[in-house]
């Protein structure tokens, strides 16, 4: 099977207004610069500090390295098509934008759940961290989130690529997603949209459910700790529960049973991969003594006096 006629797609993008979308490219432009440079300098603060020892930090300063991927697959793209005339894209391209979307986002979820086993591990099995949380712990937890995810985000590329495209080539989208393309193949998708329902959008609802089942669990065991040992887990367990909120709501809402919102997917879709990525450094960052003590150390050693 496979494209037939069409070579390139057409993406509608974001929005027909021409104010809007000059107003789009200054607030896309500004978020993709705070998204670059906030998770560069968490990426930096964290490899530059003795915070990477640390299983959590060394999970944070992958999320942020998948943050800065998984933008930068939509992102240079959407701010360039907001001015574009034309907002072409070529079929390998388009699926190569699918696959790495998919994957670096996929991963992040699988790190989110790596840091939720961590902080379950930290603050439950304290006597056993150590070791529950070895370094080869947490390199094989690494490993099987990008290697899951591969299997994911190829999965979904191998459903598109076999389709027949035939006409037209409009994608009601600022990137190349698998429903949008669905919509345009010259066959009937509706099973297709279904399964990919039920694999990706159920997956995220039952990993959004165990993530907060953990967290309650997690919470719920504080009340043997001192208040100092309180306030610093809930501290930590707070940002991850409003990274975990900014990602998974919005996620949810465009994988989840209504696949024909497409205009409302697009919305959301800015969420997962525009806004969120943009508040994770300052959520995590904020709150933490840890972090800035690190980020003193490493960012301002001239005027350090030791």
């Amino acid at each position: 099977m496979g494209h037939e006629n069409v070579t390139e797609f057409i993406l509608l993008g974001l929005f027909s207004d021409v104010d809007a979308k000059v107003a789009c490219f200054v607030f896309i432009s500004l978020c993709y610069f705070a998204i670059l440079s906030g998770n560069l300098v968490i990426l930096i603060t964290i490899r530059g500090s003795r915070l990477s020892e640390q299983p959590m930090y060394f999970f944070l300063s992958y999320l942020s390295l998948m943050d800065v991927c998984f933008t930068t697959t939509v992102g240079p793209k959407l701010i360039s098509d907001l001015l574009a005339q034309r907002k072409a894209i070529s079929f390998n391209n388009c699926m190569a934008q699918l696959f790495y979307s998919h994957f670096f986002g996929a991963t992040e979820i699988f790190i989110l759940v790596a840091m939720a086993y961590d902080r379950y591990a930290a603050i439950c099995r304290p006597l056993h961290y150590m070791v529950i949380m070895s370094r080869q712990v947490c390199y094989a937890l690494l490993m099987a989130s990008f290697t899951a995810a591969f299997l994911h985000s190829i999965m979904q590329v191998l459903v598109v690529i076999e389709l027949p495209f035939c006409g037209p080539n409009l994608i009601d989208h600022y990137f190349c997603d698998v429903f949008p393309l669905l919509k345009l193949a010259c066959t009937d998708t509706h099973m297709m949209v279904i399964a990919i329902i039920t694999t990706t959008g159920v997956a995220s609802i039952l990993t959004f459910i165990a993530l907060l089942i953990s967290y309650i669990i997690i919470l719920s065991s504080l009340r043997a700790h001192s208040s100092q040992g309180r306030r610093k887990a809930l501290s930590t367990c707070g940002s991850h529960i409003t990274v975990v909120l900014l990602f998974f709501l919005p996620l949810i809402f465009t994988y989840a049973p209504t696949a024909d919102s497409v205009s409302n997917d697009k919305v959301f879709a800015l969420f997962y991969t525009m806004i969120a990525p943009m508040f994770n450094p300052l959520i995590y960052t904020l709150r933490n003594t840890d972090m800035k003590n690190a980020m003193k150390k490493v960012w301002c050693r001239d005027k350090r006096v030791d």
